[in-house]
């Protein structure tokens, strides 16, 4: 009967708050128009024409809400504009750190981008309060409401929210306008423009908890917690108003387990008020990387009796210690961070990544071993920290710049107040790099003012820099809590010798340069060898840093540079290299071979790799570098049965092996803890049949959820073909589209993108990728690819 009661009181608070408050997406039917940075006539006369000299602009111009839009090109956002940009080869170096797309201050033409929203407001919330919240736009975006100037949100990285309830119009359309210049960059690296992420109306009573209101932090003691939850609530009556907030919380079944009294409150006009409230959890289930358990905290405002605000906020209980000697331990237990550094592109669909997508990325991440992600080198998408935060993946989370203006104050108040309540997030970074000022003053200046305002918004974690600097102290290092060394691996030890206890972290190693299936350099194509043999000078190999790293306990650990490749810096080329290669991954997500250099020492798993493939026709008796990935303790080696010899694993490395090839198998022996594990390369022939191979099965028809189908390519007995290259052709039936296709190629200049009806992509050393994303009926989805000479091949998804 109590748990009956118990139901039924959460339907009628569900019932009660339906009306109460609205979080309602405004990513769909928006229309978009590129402008002009450099000719106003073909930039809707914006800067010929006022439109902040009065309030309230109805003169005809494009942010008027009657200008017609109907010949605009119809969208849904999140958008980036870039990736279906051609490629331009250009000495600008921007364009180089960019991947070669026109955008940008020299490509007025492609670097403004107009969008137009229109949606509708029953009348019968003319008493309630509005928000605009924009989750991401790259950049610089200006945003009118019906004519009226909202807000300039400078940064391509953090969203901002505008209260715009003055400005509803409950008798027609509201028209939302918004212009993105990205003439200017912020990074060095693909950051692609527009409205990236998602776009929302928040509808709530005028006595609400504001955006990123709630902080909830705990304090473990023995096996219970006591979890603090801070409620921050703000009047926007007219007048001053009273009420009362209480919070519970809720396990992951949502079975309450705990509940704090009410408090009351009262709030002047356009003032709030923070609300701090304790409750002790018994027994509790720690958040972990194995088990990445999530509590819920409900907060609760009323106003009299009314309920008029609830907000829940996932939160996890953990640990975490930095010891400069010891290591890292997360809740107690010794933890070596095996970490990556990313990006937030993604093969086809450049920086507007669905929600589905950083799950697949975090997902690939985990399969290898990695424990952590670093957000490389701004706020990620929120949707990137609620996957890491479900999967278990731990969180550099950094701001852009080392900067204590107001502008990147704010952006970094708005970053942590976001971010905070994220389980995965452990360490923050206030900076990347900063070379002009990371060694002197200026920088250890502005470390201590970012550094208070993080422990003042949050006191329970602390916070890095990546430095590039070898033994050196002054400036950041001198007050950053946790050291950090982008490369200059060798010139850790002497660090630790010189400052004892200040904890150790590699924010940047690695940087091996590979390119998948390439085993030889080639300058025209701008390739080099898919081993850990070639680096920038700055950095090194894999094997160099990881030893390093695993065999000294001061290490806390450290982040590769990358776990995906990324659009842009192309090193060790330029054009007609408009890609990474610093990847353990591709930009699909397909693995190169060092991925199984850190899977061997990132996991127990069995691993037992060989490299290369065993297609070499033009290399009959000719020597072959072959390369053994694995954990195991020995490996022997044969070719057609014939052993090439045994040889011990030593840790952390790799074995080699010079054969003189012939074609036919190659297959590796190893005994790992007494169990027997094999592995073989073969000759194969030329493909036969496509082979499509999709992440999951079933989708969800909300018009949002998205998969991944990779394809593959067999010869006529089955066997993968790993250097084929043939041309695909995608279509596609049922409510679906597809949105985007890759191959890791890295001086590929295939559109990413492609007309309805005229989807294809080549294969790149036997792989190419296809990203399709659900409509909103239910049904089946049948995707079929076909290529000149092979059996085709058809996948069928279930979308519900």
């Amino acid at each position: 009967m109590i748990r009956e009661r118990i139901v039924l009181l959460g339907l009628l608070l569900n019932i009660v708050l339906a009306n109460a408050q609205e979080k309602i997406s405004l990513d769909e039917d928006w229309k978009f128009h590129f402008g002009h940075a450099a000719n106003p006539e073909k930039d809707f006369d914006y800067s010929k024409t006022a439109l902040l000299h009065k309030s309230n602009v109805f003169a005809t111009t494009v942010v008027n809400p009657k200008f017609v839009d109907t010949t605009w090109t119809s969208t849904n956002v999140p958008h980036d504009w870039v990736v279906a940009l051609p490629f331009v080869n250009s000495q600008q170096v921007e364009m180089d750190s960019h991947g070669y797309k026109p955008v940008g201050g020299a490509y007025p033409e492609t670097s403004i981008g107009w969008y137009r929203k229109h949606f509708k407001v029953d009348k019968s919330k003319n008493n309630k309060r509005f928000e605009i919240q924009f989750d991401g736009i790259y950049r610089n975006a200006e945003i009118w409401i019906n004519g009226f100037y909202v807000g300039t949100n400078f940064s391509g990285y953090v969203g901002n929210a505008y209260d715009v309830s003055d400005y509803i119009n409950f008798e027609g359309d509201n028209v939302l306008v918004v212009r993105v210049d990205a003439t200017q960059y912020e990074g060095w690296f693909y950051e692609g423009a527009g409205i990236y992420r998602h776009v929302w109306l928040n509808i709530t009573d005028k006595i609400f908890i504001p955006n990123d209101g709630v902080f909830v932090h705990s304090e473990l003691k023995g096996k219970n917690a006591q979890v603090t939850i801070e409620t921050t609530v703000q009047n926007s009556h007219l007048k001053t108003a009273t009420g009362s907030v209480y919070a519970y919380i809720t396990d992951r079944n949502g079975k309450v387990v705990a509940k704090t009294s009410e408090q009351k409150i009262g709030l002047d006009f356009d003032k709030n008020i923070t609300v701090k409230q304790k409750l002790n959890l018994n027994n509790v289930r720690l958040w972990s990387l194995e088990d990445p358990y999530l509590y819920k905290v409900i907060a609760v405002v009323k106003s009299g009796n009314q309920i008029v605000h609830q907000t829940k906020t996932r939160f996890g209980i953990k640990t975490v210690t930095f010891d400069a000697n010891k290591g890292f331990f997360l809740n107690g237990k010794h933890l070596k961070i095996q970490g990556t550094n990313n990006h937030q592109d993604h093969a086809g669909i450049g920086s507007a990544l669905p929600e589905y997508m950083q799950y697949y990325r975090i997902k690939l991440l985990k399969e290898m071993g990695s424990n952590s992600y670093r957000a490389s080198h701004n706020a990620p998408t929120p949707e990137l920290l609620d996957a890491c935060d479900s999967l278990g993946m731990l969180v550099v989370d950094e701001q852009r710049l080392l900067n204590s203006s107001p502008e990147y104050v704010n952006q970094f108040k708005r970053l942590l107040k976001r971010d905070r309540n994220h389980p995965s997030v452990f360490l923050w970074s206030i900076g990347n790099e900063e070379q002009n000022i990371q060694g002197n003053d200026y920088g250890k200046k502005i470390a201590q003012t970012l550094l208070a305002i993080q422990k003042d918004i949050d006191p329970t974690r602390t916070s890095t820099y990546a430095a590039d600097m070898a033994n050196d102290f002054k400036g950041v290092n001198e007050v950053i809590p946790i050291r950090g060394f982008n490369y200059r691996e060798y010139a850790v030890a002497d660090y630790h010798r010189a400052h004892p206890n200040q904890p150790l972290l590699g924010t940047e190693m690695g940087s091996t340069v590979t390119t998948r299936g390439i085993y030889e350099k080639d300058e025209i194509r701008a390739y080099v060898p898919d081993q850990d043999i070639t680096h920038p000078w700055w950095a090194s190999k894999a094997e160099t840093w990881w030893k390093l790293a695993a065999e000294n306990e001061h290490w806390l650990g450290g982040y590769v540079w990358t776990g995906f490749d990324y659009r842009g810096e192309p090193t060790p080329y330029k054009w007609p290299n408009i890609s990474s290669h610093f990847g353990i991954m591709d930009v699909c997500g397909f693995p190169k071979n060092i991925y199984y250099y850190y899977k061997s020492w990132w996991t127990d798993k069995d691993i037992l790799h060989i490299s290369p493939h065993w297609n070499w026709p033009e290399k009959i008796g000719k020597p072959i570098d072959v390369w053994v990935n694995t954990n195991a303790d020995d490996v022997e080696l044969f070719l057609n049965g014939k052993s090439l010899g045994k040889k011990e694993m030593p840790r952390n490395s790799h074995l080699q092996w010079n054969v003189i090839y012939e074609p036919g198998t190659l297959e590796a022996v190893a005994y790992k803890k007494g169990k027997k594990i094999t592995s073989k390369v073969a000759t194969t022939g030329q493909a036969s049949k496509i082979v499509l191979s999709p992440d999951k099965t079933t989708i969800i028809a909300d018009g949002k959820d998205a998969n991944v189908i990779n394809i593959s390519f067999v010869d006529i007995e089955g066997r993968e073909v790993p250097d084929a290259n043939n041309t695909v052709y995608f279509t596609i039936s049922g409510d679906a589209k597809i949105i985007g296709v890759g191959n890791g190629d890295p001086s590929s200049h295939e559109p990413d993108q492609c007309r309805d009806g005229a989807w294809q992509r080549s294969a790149f050393n036997g792989k190419c990728q296809v990203i399709i994303q659900a409509g909103k009926t239910s049904g089946t989805i049948k995707l079929e690819a076909k290529a000149n000479g092979l059996v085709s091949a058809s996948t069928i998804l279930l979308s519900k």
